[in-house]
């Protein structure tokens, strides 16, 4: 048995959080990059992706957040059950998500009450803690700050076990439609498959945090990530909206076995800011 402080989780929570706010991972600088070229030459969408990319080098080099809205905070814990954790381990996160929010001057936009009050709680707090129990004597923590601009464009939708695999890709492409310039394209879609009504949500969630290079492992899923990719391009939303080649960057599909009489399929968009960072204690 492994015995892990819950001043360590605090800590790494507070680093992981000032990083992914201010700087991608450089996988996705890397695609959005690559997306600029694709773009008309001089045309808005190429200049709008070319101001994106600049913004990116000077929140990096300047140490300010990419975007405005810092989020709210998600964090995925895979917990080896062989770690003993010394200390409670949500209270370890939420104080590393405030210190990182006020310590860095982040926006803080969390409320307390979601209907009534809406009282600002004024340090970001309390993050959204998803935990899977997994084999091993490590904690491996993923930091999501998750935007609402794109979050609010998301869609969930129960199908019928008679839905084909275009039903599902028809599903995904309305939604973008329907989204058009609000999720601040290009985006990066999370699509969650199976499960029950909240797991296929968790998964398309999960989904967001894979890195834009890795395609599904399963070829059949591979295939309906590429296909729902090339039609959501179709659209020529493009990027903040303006037309053009690139509404979305990746589209990243994960699935759960589900129920003889259900097929619940999730949609989880996030903008170009794909902001996630990692570590394992």
């Amino acid at each position: 048995m492994r015995i892990i402080d819950s001043g360590q989780i605090k800590e790494q929570i507070a680093k992981l959080f000032a990083i992914a706010n201010t700087t991608l991972p450089p996988e996705a600088e890397c695609l959005i990059k690559e997306a600029a070229k694709t773009e008309e030459q001089a045309s808005t969408a190429q200049n709008v992706m070319n101001t994106i990319c600049e913004n990116l080098y000077a929140a990096r080099r300047l140490g300010l957040p990419i975007c405005q809205d810092t989020g709210m905070a998600v964090v995925f814990a895979e917990i080896g059950c062989d770690v003993h954790i010394e200390g409670n381990f949500e209270k370890a996160v939420n104080e590393g998500v405030r210190e990182a929010y006020i310590g860095e001057k982040f926006r803080c936009s969390v409320v307390s009450d979601p209907l009534f009050s809406r009282k600002n709680t004024e340090d970001n707090t309390p993050a959204v803690i998803h935990i899977s129990i997994v084999d091993g004597d490590r904690i491996k923590l993923v930091a999501a700050p998750k935007g609402f601009g794109s979050e609010n464009m998301s869609a969930l939708k129960m199908f019928t076990p008679s839905a084909t695999g275009e039903d599902i890709i028809d599903f995904v492409v309305d939604t973008v439609k329907k989204a058009g310039s609000n999720p601040c394209p290009p985006i990066m879609i999370g699509v969650g498959v199976g499960g029950t009504f909240e797991k296929c949500a968790l998964l398309a969630k999960k989904a967001l945090t894979r890195s834009v290079s890795e395609k599904n492992s399963d070829a059949r899923y591979a295939a309906l990530e590429d296909e729902i990719l090339k039609k959501v391009n179709e659209l020529g939303i493009g990027p903040q909206g303006f037309g053009g080649r690139n509404t979305a960057l990746c589209v990243h599909v994960e699935h759960y076995p589900t129920h003889i009489a259900g097929l619940p399929v999730a949609v989880n968009i996030n903008c170009h800011v794909m902001r996630h960072a990692e570590c394992i204690i």
